[in-house]
């Protein structure tokens, strides 16, 4: 297992969670990185470059530590378009309803420093959502879940009804891959 430290380059519960549940030892320094101009690029590289972005900020601010800087950024994307966090009820039900009775895909950026060591990864789960009716997705967007998460959803709360299927690792839906992030917390001790 890892022993070494990490700053969690963010404010998300669920990255919070995630790291909790597995033991890791680590304190939250949120970013406040700059997260425009990344709409054109392809998704996975729009998430590295967020998570890059993340931890650099946080790196900036701590100057040299022992510690290991972990960043991540996550979107949804429906043929190419990128979905980020909704701006409003209805962006979430225009949002929803383009993943209603489809295939979307989840991307998760990692980014990872330590002294001048740097790595940054992306992670894509594919998740098949069954179809969604009017009635359900106003329930459910009334809820307020979908207000604070890329795509609209959150597969660990209410939403998890809506999806028939995925197809890659599950914690990269929920925003933190853990498998690879793991992989890569071993090859910074090296």
């Amino acid at each position: 297992m890892y022993k070494g430290h990490i700053i969690l380059a963010s404010a998300s519960p669920r990255r919070r969670d995630i790291l909790e549940s597995f033991g890791f030892c680590f304190d939250i320094m949120a970013s406040d990185a700059d997260e425009s101009g990344v709409e054109s690029l392809h998704p996975a590289d729009a998430v590295k470059e967020l998570a890059l972005r993340k931890a650099k900020w946080i790196a900036e601010r701590v100057g040299q530590t022992d510690s290991v800087i972990l960043a991540a950024d996550t979107l949804v994307a429906k043929d190419g378009e990128l979905l980020g966090k909704p701006r409003d009820e209805e962006d979430a039900y225009r949002m929803l309803s383009l993943l209603s009775d489809s295939k979307h895909q989840v991307y998760t950026g990692v980014a990872l420093i330590k002294g001048d060591r740097i790595v940054n990864e992306a992670e894509c789960t594919d998740v098949f959502f069954r179809p969604l009716n009017e009635e359900e997705l106003r329930a459910y967007i009334a809820t307020g879940e979908p207000m604070d998460k890329a795509g609209a959803y959150g597969i660990q709360e209410r939403a998890g009804i809506f999806v028939r299927r995925i197809e890659g690792d599950y914690l990269n839906v929920l925003g933190l891959p853990m498998c690879r992030v793991y992989e890569l917390l071993k090859d910074m001790e090296k």
